[in-house]
């Protein structure tokens, strides 16, 4: 064992040079020592500073109005998003296409994945032709700071399946220790009661108040729970205000909304009264935070970003041993399916 650990050393000390963020996993993010020293208060500072100056320059991307909201709140809601004809279509190619389906099970919840790859995409064209909408694309990019291409699905949450512990994801929560983006285009109505999105207005920002509480988990984030001490750090909401943060804001919002978010920002998907389906496109990016650069991503190039879900799938599948596999095979499915 103590071998082992000898021959992980290079790869834990070069780790702390990218996006790993899971204390459990590696002992010199988990150190209280090393993090009483400001190791991941550090590494927080420095993310924040370098998605900063990227941002800075991929800020023509978006209108001002975008802009102005996101620096505000950590986040972009746009109702009416695509013209009616085209949103109508998308609705109706992705309720209409029985696609390879991937299904996650957290509490009571399930999350049903179908990747927007080049089947899915010659299935849709008007999934396609969202992917491209510059609007799209500027919002994405500026808000995860980054000209890359995100990884894109048609995502369906399935909430109160069945009889089982609560949803994790409603715990208020930041992602990892530095900014990335979330995108919803929602498909469906989202209620008050039934999920919705929830964000904490100004929580992307990196103040003191945060910085101090960033360090003060740190020194103690293996004694936490599960996810926090794999990286993505739980708050409650009677902690907000210590952090000079208002309370958690829910986005029940219509369908043909766009919200893009910096998940670094505390957000949860709100409680659900009763079982209900949220369809949405969803798209995810994530990048080692310490890139002084904004694109030269050879996995955006075309031919290549449209095949990374399978591919990523594919590998998971074959070496879950190791790694893990989360995400079942169900099957050629629907996205609205039961």
């Amino acid at each position: 064992m103590k071998a082992a650990r000898y021959l992980l050393a290079p790869w834990w000390l070069v780790s702390l040079a990218t996006g790993a963020k899971a204390f459990s996993d590696n002992p010199l993010i988990g150190s209280p020592l090393l993090n009483q020293a400001g190791l991941h208060a550090g590494r927080v500072w420095l993310a924040s500073a370098m998605a900063g100056m990227r941002r800075r320059r991929l800020a023509h991307l978006v209108d001002a109005e975008s802009r102005a909201a996101f620096d505000r709140d950590g986040f972009v809601a746009i109702r009416d998003f695509l013209s009616p004809d085209l949103f109508a279509s998308l609705r109706d190619q992705v309720f209409a296409f029985p696609a390879a389906a991937r299904e996650m099970v957290q509490g009571d919840t399930i999350t049903r994945r179908i990747a927007l790859d080049p089947e899915g995409l010659a299935a849709m064209p008007a999934a396609r032709a969202l992917l491209a909408d510059p609007r799209w694309r500027g919002l994405i990019r500026y808000v995860g700071s980054y000209d890359q291409e995100p990884l894109t699905y048609v995502q369906t949450i399935l909430s109160h399946r069945h009889d089982a512990p609560a949803d994790p994801q409603e715990t208020l929560h930041a992602d990892t220790f530095h900014p990335t983006v979330k995108a919803w285009l929602f498909l469906t109505d989202v209620a008050q009661d039934e999920g919705p999105f929830t964000y904490v207005p100004g929580s992307h920002r990196l103040t003191p108040e945060r910085l101090a509480w960033e360090r003060a988990r740190s020194l103690r984030a293996r004694e936490l729970d599960r996810l926090s001490a794999r990286g993505s750090l739980r708050i409650q909401a009677d902690e907000l205000a210590a952090l000079a943060l208002p309370g958690p804001r829910a986005l029940a919002v219509p369908a043909n909304t766009l919200v893009v978010a910096d998940t670094y920002g505390f957000h949860a998907r709100g409680p659900s009264a009763r079982p209900s389906t949220r369809v949405e496109i969803w798209a995810y990016g994530r990048r080692n935070p310490f890139l002084p650069w904004t694109g030269l991503d050879p996995l955006s190039l075309p031919g290549i970003a449209e095949r990374r879900v399978p591919l990523m799938w594919a590998m998971h599948d074959r070496l879950r041993k190791w790694i893990g596999q989360p995400w079942a095979d169900v099957g050629r499915k629907r996205a609205a399916d039961s």
